[in-house]
C-alpha cells in the first residue's frame, strides 16, 4: 500500500490546494492521502498555520474531498501539531474540534532560558543567530533541549506519529553547527530512543529534507534509525509534501525498511 500521512497546502504553507495535492496523488499510484496542516494551537502564535478561526473550515474542506474522490483514494484529515514548552501541544483534547484522523506531533521551536523561542529549521543564518543570542552560542545545550522537548512531547501528549525526530540535522550538512559523532549526540539519541519507544508512537521516516534540498538522508539519520528499529519503535515511511511534485520524494529509498 502506497501512502503518505505528511502532507501540507495552501491551508499553511504548501505550494498547492489539497484538490491539486490529490489529484498529484492518484496520479502518482497512492492509495491513501492524509493531510497535516501545521497547527499551534492553543494561542494562535502566528497566522500561517491553521488558527483556531479556520480549522473547522480546512477539516470541512478535506472531509469534502474525501467523499469526491471516494472510490479513488482513501483520503485522511490530520494535523502536524507543535510542541513548545508551556504555549502548545499536540495533544488529542486540543483538536477535539475536528476529530482528527491522526496527528503528527512535532519540535519545531526551542524556548531558551529567556523565554524566547529559536526555531530548529527557518534557515541557517536565523538558527546560529538564535544560538548565538539565546543559548550563549552554545549548540550542544540547544541540541539537548531540542532533544529534551521530543521526549517531553512523546511522554506527556496524546496523539499517534512523531514527526522528523531529527530536524536539527537540517542544515547540518550545508552550514555544520554540531557533531553528529559526538558521544554527547550519541547519548541523546539513545535516551530519545527509550523515551520513544516507552510511548507506543510511530515515528515516521521523512524525506522532506530531501525534496527541499538541504541533506540527502532522511530524519531518522542511518544512526538514530538503528537505535530506534532496535528499541522496537514502529516507522512510517511520509514525504512531509509541501508541494505536488514532492509527495514522494525518494520514496523507492526507503520502501523496504
Amino acid at each position: 500500500m502506497k501512502r503518505n500521512l505528511h502532507t501540507h497546502s495552501t491551508w499553511c504553507d504548501g505550494k498547492n490546494t489539497p484538490e491539486e495535492m490529490i489529484l498529484s496523488a492518484i496520479e502518482k499510484g497512492f492509495d491513501t492521502l492524509g493531510f497535516s496542516s501545521h497547527a499551534m494551537l492553543p494561542g494562535d502564535p502566528f497566522d500561517w498555520p491553521l488558527t483556531s478561526s479556520r480549522i473547522v473550515s480546512y477539516a470541512a474542506e478535506i472531509r469534502a474531498l474525501a467523499k469526491k474522490y471516494a472510490g479513488k483514494i482513501e483520503i485522511l484529515c490530520g494535523v502536524e501539531a507543535d510542541y513548545i514548552r508551556g504555549a502548545c501541544s499536540p495533544d488529542r483534547s486540543v483538536y477535539s474540534a475536528i476529530s482528527p484522523d491522526y496527528i503528527i506531533g512535532s519540535v519545531h521551536y526551542i524556548v531558551a532560558d529567556d523565554g524566547e523561542w529559536v526555531c530548529v529549521d527557518e534557515s541557517p543564518d536565523s538558527l546560529r543567530s538564535g544560538i548565538d543570542a539565546h543559548f550563549h552560542g552554545d549548540a550542544r545545550s540547544f541540541i539537548c533541549r531540542y532533544f529534551e522537548a521530543q521526549r517531553e512531547m512523546a511522554s506527556t501528549c496524546k496523539f499517534d506519529i512523531i514527526g522528523h525526530p531529527d530536524l536539527c540535522r537540517k542544515f547540518n550538512t550545508k552550514a555544520p553547527y554540531f557533531d553528529e559523532g559526538a558521544s554527547w549526540y550519541r547519548e541523546q539519541l539513545e535516551a530519545t530512543a527509550e523515551a520513544f519507544a516507552k510511548s507506543g508512537k510511530t515515528v515516521e521516516i521523512n524525506t522532506g529534507g530531501i525534496s527541499r534540498g538541504w541533506i540527502d538522508s532522511a530524519y531518522p539519520s542511518d544512526t538514530f534509525l538503528a537505535i530506534l528499529a532496535d528499541k522496537g519503535v514502529p516507522f512510517i515511511l511520509s514525504s512531509d509534501a509541501h508541494s505536488a511534485a514532492s509527495i514522494d520524494c525518494a520514496f523507492e529509498r526507503f520502501t523496504q525498511i
